[in-house]
């Protein structure tokens, strides 16, 4: 499953993140749907029913667009069907934050958005996960493997951390007495791959490379049941213990994603992806953009290309809190 999640980056920096080729072939840094730039929010510890940043087809906002664009949104994590009937998405009486990809095509609330092509990728830093063990939960860290070093800011190319993909459906919903379309998504889950089923039983359907989001997002040239295919497990991730601080969503700083050496309570030494993350973490470029006003962190989380916790390390170590926010424990 998939219930918690880390996304740092700016507003601006995530646009570089996720450049891409459109139908032309051109190197392009997707938009921010109109307003929503502001409605997104960096954070440590984002839970369901927070505003996360997703990647969808322009064409599903824009009819005129190609299928191919792509364009950034801020939907609110847990999907709401457009056929719900309540005035107040709080009455929703069932979890909708994460959809199994075995009931998908059997469920109306996600069968529908998935039949409409109505698909998106979901963007972080990475995702959480708790291995339950002796009565107690350890909670892990859950991203993709790095491989650079460092950001060249001047270069047109990004060289930040390389977020994690994966795949979600998201919906529109009208309140009946009239207002706003209400944008909402969830995450597609699979059976866990060996690289962590010894921590949980599922795992996000992760999107490995450009092709598979291309593909995925993609809904006028990629059919429903071509795309179906893009859904499996992945070995392709790194891990690494973290504090239970994490455990209470309301502690959102930088030790929600710090490696720890079980049973010492320490940072854990430094391997090749955990290092990444800690360099781009710990050292802002004096370019970086400013993080948007309540937001409390303008950083960047990396992991690793020889060991994975090294380069989260190196990530980790370059950024300083503004200031950390008061440590909740209940």
């Amino acid at each position: 499953m998939c219930g918690r999640t880390a996304c740092s980056l700016a507003a601006e920096q995530i646009r570089r993140a996720c450049a891409y080729r459109d139908g032309r072939g051109r190197r392009r840094d997707p938009d921010w749907r109109d307003g929503d730039r502001n409605k997104y929010k960096p954070s440590f510890n984002k839970s369901p029913h927070s505003h996360c940043p997703v990647l969808v087809s322009r064409k599903h906002f824009h009819k005129d667009a190609d299928s191919t664009e792509q364009l950034l949104a801020a939907m609110r994590w847990g999907l709401i069907p457009s056929w719900f009937r309540e005035s107040d998405p709080s009455k929703m009486l069932y979890n909708t934050s994460n959809c199994r990809s075995d009931g998908m095509l059997h469920k109306n609330s996600y069968k529908d958005p998935f039949m409409k092509g109505q698909r998106c990728v979901v963007l972080a830093d990475g995702f959480y996960e708790w291995q339950r063990q002796n009565g107690e939960k350890q909670p892990y860290f859950i991203y993709f493997p790095q491989t650079c070093e460092k950001e060249e800011e001047d270069g047109e190319e990004w060289k930040g951390r390389r977020l994690l993909t994966m795949a979600g459906l998201f919906d529109h919903w009208a309140p009946p007495g009239g207002g706003e379309d209400f944008y909402t998504y969830t995450v597609i889950t699979v059976d866990a791959s060996k690289a962590m089923d010894w921590i949980h039983d599922r795992m996000p359907a992760i999107l490995d490379g450009e092709e598979a989001v291309r593909m995925w997002l993609d809904y006028g040239q990629v059919p429903a049941m071509e795309a179906l295919k893009l859904i499996h497990p992945t070995e392709r991730i790194a891990l690494h213990p973290v504090s239970t601080v994490v455990n209470n969503s309301r502690n959102d700083f930088l030790d929600c994603i710090k490696p720890i050496e079980l049973g010492v309570k320490k940072e854990v030494k430094p391997t090749a992806s955990s290092k990444l993350m800690m360099n781009w973490l710990q050292n802002p470029s004096p370019k970086k953009e400013e993080a948007s006003p309540g937001s409390q962190h303008t950083v960047k989380v990396e992991t690793p290309k020889k060991s994975s916790v090294g380069l989260m390390q190196m990530w980790l170590q370059k950024t300083e809190e503004p200031s950390a926010k008061k440590l909740r424990t209940s």
